[in-house]
């Protein structure tokens, strides 16, 4: 697959059985999560670290740069890393399946330890405005050209607003990493939607995470030019059913292909590739080719200048 030409995903936490967030990744595994990718008509990714302590995320972080290094089609399919949390809001719902006790407020010398584990890679941090105070932590990273994007989050609107001031450019998936049950107006899925003209937003398009329908309300509103589609995948992307790890979690995958809490409270990542997402966009929502490349290959690279 030409990178040029394939589609591009913000966030990849894992795939074809390999979890990017586990402890001990191997080469090997990276390779063959690279080599189904390619396989499916992935152009380029952005791996995704996820909430930990955070000498685990910088480990994870230093390790995929490392493996990517050393490895030619890794090099060319990761165009670099997504550092999700650990600055985001811990209350339930907004967390979603990132674990409490390593969710922390957002400080700079944190910040700068991931960076550094990271290796220059870093091109995505999804952090919560709520909780960076002073938006030192979103001015630190904006200023290194590293794009900011909110997420697991539920700022106000003049807290939304002056964080985009501040350099945040991005809303991760948006209508996830919240509550399944919100106010039916004040919530922070409308107050990202009122900002579409200031802030790329990614949506996940399994038609779980948010239901195609409204998917389709959401891209009509935000305009094919501000909008990303995502997988959000995990390490049962490009497979199918069956039990899977991302990070702490233990995932099983039934037929519907959707991974929840034991609970049911939240979903645990996406087990859906990108081309099944651009096969939701055609068959469900009835978009045109042109304007699913525009989702899944063209805005996506645009965000993040690659």
């Amino acid at each position: 697959m030409n990178a040029s030409t394939g589609y591009f995903d913000l966030q990849v936490n894992g795939y074809a059985g390999v979890d990017f967030n586990k402890e001990g990744l191997t080469a090997e595994e990276l390779h063959r999560a690279c080599e189904r990718l390619d396989a499916d008509g992935v152009g380029g990714i952005l791996a995704t670290i996820i909430t930990e302590r955070l000498d685990l995320m910088c480990g994870r972080l230093a390790t995929l740069a490392a493996l990517r290094e050393a490895d030619p089609l890794a090099r060319r399919l990761i165009a670099g890393l997504h550092i999700e949390g650990p600055f985001i809001n811990e209350a339930d719902g907004y967390r979603g399946a990132h674990p409490r006790d390593a969710i922390r407020p957002a400080d700079v010398d944190g910040m700068k330890r991931l960076l550094d584990a990271a290796g220059g890679l870093a091109r995505v941090v999804t952090l919560a405005p709520e909780r960076d105070a002073n938006l030192a932590v979103t001015r630190l990273v904006s200023g290194q050209g590293i794009v900011v994007s909110a997420g697991h989050c539920d700022p106000t609107l003049d807290e939304l607003r002056a964080a985009i001031d501040a350099g945040v450019s991005m809303f991760t998936h948006v209508g996830n990493g919240c509550p399944m049950q919100l106010h039916r107006h004040d919530n922070i899925v409308q107050r990202v939607l009122s900002l579409a003209d200031r802030l790329w937003l990614c949506f996940i398009a399994d038609g779980a995470h948010v239901p195609l329908v409204a998917l389709g309300n959401y891209i009509r509103l935000g305009g094919h030019d501000r909008c990303v589609i995502v997988t959000d995948c995990t390490a049962p992307a490009g497979l199918g059913p069956g039990r899977y790890t991302l990070g702490r979690w233990d995932i099983t995958i039934g037929d519907d292909m959707v991974a929840w809490a034991p609970d049911r409270s939240h979903l645990l990542g996406a087990a859906i590739t990108m081309k099944q997402s651009a096969r939701n966009l055609r068959d469900a929502l009835q978009l045109s080719e042109p304007a699913i490349r525009v989702l899944t290959c063209d805005n996506p690279r645009a965000a993040v200048g690659a």
